[in-house]
């Protein structure tokens, strides 16, 4: 993630850390008025046109099963694809990120440590038609990694509440820090009444609020490690260890003999939830080839989530790309004009430079999410957007590999630029019998091995200049002395040489 939006995440989890230990303080909001309406079972619409594995960029709408979806770039948080998502829905056991989010961010310091499970956290309704729990009992003992892992990978609803417990003192009091972090975020139509997400009729979201709290329960790294987890093996005090796995069907490759048609090996997480009112729901992220995105689905059914959220991912992987500084130089390079080149070099003179970072480290986690549009508009105009400055001039001789300037890129949200070496890529020959000039001589001069010799050189040009010198004022000096030899002898009078 970018630095500034790091550091911003940052001071959202100090701020909540802080809510956490002052929930005995906080009031849940009031009722909210807005409910969501039933809808029937969610199914495509029959005048939809067929949808085309092949080109996922094609993707309509009505090529959804899912009442309420939305797509969006991770990094970024823009959204790429929408339909309803603005729409009232219950998010059932997707209630989950939320509460799996706080209990991480209350504790900083790390999960791993014991809790005790109580009678009013462990008394959750069994007669819910969608109730899933880890059958914990009042004066159970277990891990709160555990129990974190455990509520998020198999959705466990009485886990959930020991979590709240654990972190606020109580279920109540946990509830309205979830508000309190929801509008936080920029929730705008989100209202929880419960930590596990069954069914409240004042328990409610929207598809853009799940993403927003989806993108940032990812953007913290324990919370993205285990959702990412297809299965989980813990034990608690009065059970021996066992296994969980995920309900994220995503993860799951099938076997040899019975391929799973949903097995989708780009996914990273995240939640599903169910209930008879929601439905079925899905919260997915997925990374390929540097984009990461992050999908929401809602009222949609059991299947149909799993192949909305393939349409969704395949649709934004095809719109989005991710490329590096060096790769958008490497699309638009730069040739500068080389003189006093050979007048056998075959480019006459033309020399395209490559791009090479300063800092691999750096140039490593340089990344540009767009769209190929964007990506083709940034390349294009690179020689503007980023900076680019020469620390020699363009006279031959030029060598192959030599620096011939730099290039500065300022990716948003990093406070440092990331540097880049722009290299000759071939080397170019001087002229033939071109003079040298005096920066050529003096460079010579520095050159040679011998001191003797290297004085030499650099008085043989002052010498010949004043020899050069010399000989002129030799010749005037001559010049005039026969001129004054001539004026000495005396040409006789013509009286006098009729006298004789």
């Amino acid at each position: 993630m970018k630095e500034v939006t790091s550091t911003r995440r940052r001071i959202l989890a100090l701020i909540l850390a802080l809510m956490l230990t002052a929930a005995p303080a906080l009031a849940a909001r009031s009722s909210p008025t807005a409910t969501p309406n039933p809808e029937p079972e969610a199914t495509l619409d029959p005048n939809a046109p067929e949808y085309d594995p092949e080109h996922p960029e094609e993707l309509s709408a009505d090529q959804l099963y899912a009442w309420s979806a939305i797509l969006i770039e991770a990094e970024s948080g823009k959204p790429i694809f929408e339909k309803n998502a603005d729409d009232i829905r219950y998010p059932a056991s997707l209630t989950k990120m939320m509460t799996g989010l706080l209990a991480i961010i209350a504790f900083p310091d790390g999960l791993d440590f014991d809790v005790t499970c109580s009678e009013t956290a462990v008394a959750v309704n069994d007669t819910d038609d969608n109730l899933s729990t880890l059958h914990l009992q009042a004066g159970e003992v277990i891990n709160f990694y555990d129990l974190v892992c455990a509520t998020l990978i198999y959705s466990a609803d009485d886990g959930a509440n020991v979590i709240a417990e654990t972190v606020s003192g109580s279920i109540e009091n946990f509830v309205a820090t979830m508000n309190q972090a929801a509008e936080l975020y920029g929730c705008t139509n989100t209202h929880f009444m419960n930590a596990h997400g069954l069914h409240d009729d004042n328990h409610y979201t929207t598809p853009r609020d799940m993403a927003i709290i989806a993108r940032e329960a990812m953007s913290n790294d324990t919370f993205r490690q285990i959702v990412a987890m297809s299965s989980y093996t813990f034990g608690t005090s009065l059970r021996r260890s066992r296994t969980i796995r995920s309900t994220n069907e995503l993860f799951n490759p099938g076997t040899e003999t019975s391929s799973n048609k949903y097995y989708f090996p780009d996914s990273i997480g995240i939640k599903t939830g169910t209930t008879s009112k929601a439905q079925y729901c899905f919260a997915g992220a997925a990374e390929r080839d540097g984009v990461e995105l992050i999908s929401v689905v809602m009222y949609t059914g059991k299947r149909s989530r799993w192949a909305d959220t393939i349409k969704l991912m395949n649709y934004g992987f095809s719109q989005y790309v991710s490329v590096t500084p060096q790769e958008l130089y490497a699309m638009n390079p730069i040739t500068i004009e080389v003189s006093r080149y050979s007048l056998n070099d075959p480019n006459m003179g033309r020399l395209s430079l490559s791009c090479v970072p300063q800092d691999s480290q750096a140039a490593a986690d340089a990344h540009i999410i767009a769209t190929h549009d964007d990506v083709e508009n940034m390349a294009a105009t690179l020689r503007t957007t980023a900076l680019i400055q020469y620390t020699r001039d363009f006279t031959a001789p030029i060598s192959a590999g030599e620096v011939m300037g730099t290039m500065s890129y300022f990716i948003e949200g990093r406070y440092e630029p990331v540097v880049y070496n722009l290299l000759a890529t071939r080397s170019v020959r001087v002229r033939e019998n071109i003079p040298k000039t005096l920066e050529q001589l003096a460079e010579e001069v520095r050159n040679e091995a011998n001191p003797y010799g290297r004085v030499w050189r650099m008085l043989a040009p002052f010498i010949a200049v004043a020899a050069l010198i010399l000989l002129v004022l030799i010749w005037r000096f001559v010049k005039r002395l026969r001129k004054r030899r001539r004026r000495r002898v005396r040409i006789p009078s013509i009286n006098r040489l009729r006298g004789h």
